[in-house]
């Protein structure tokens, strides 16, 4: 157990960053799903719509340091890769 004043309270913010990374974390993989869905489903005008969406939650992601820079950009371009392909097949 801390026992300084200021260990409790490192441990407080330690539990609030926790929590925001792990929403972030959570609304990435959420955001992953549904794009894969909107794949499958061929639905071009909702992709476009969502991939912006998870874009602009991986750059925030890199951005805050809760996701490696290179992981979200490979993240990024493996869903933009296989979002073109299944579009110009169809």
């Amino acid at each position: 157990m801390p026992i300084k004043r200021a260990a409790y309270k490192e441990i407080r913010a330690d539990k609030k960053k926790r929590f925001k990374n792990i929403s972030a974390l959570t609304a990435i993989k959420n955001t992953t799903k549904k794009l894969n869905k909107l794949i499958s489903s061929k639905n071009k005008g909702k992709i476009e719509q969502v991939l912006k969406d998870f874009s602009s939650l991986l750059g925030k992601a890199a951005k805050k340091g809760i996701l490696p820079r290179k992981t979200a950009s490979r993240k990024l371009s493996r869903i933009s890769r296989k979002i073109s392909k299944t579009l110009k097949s169809s």
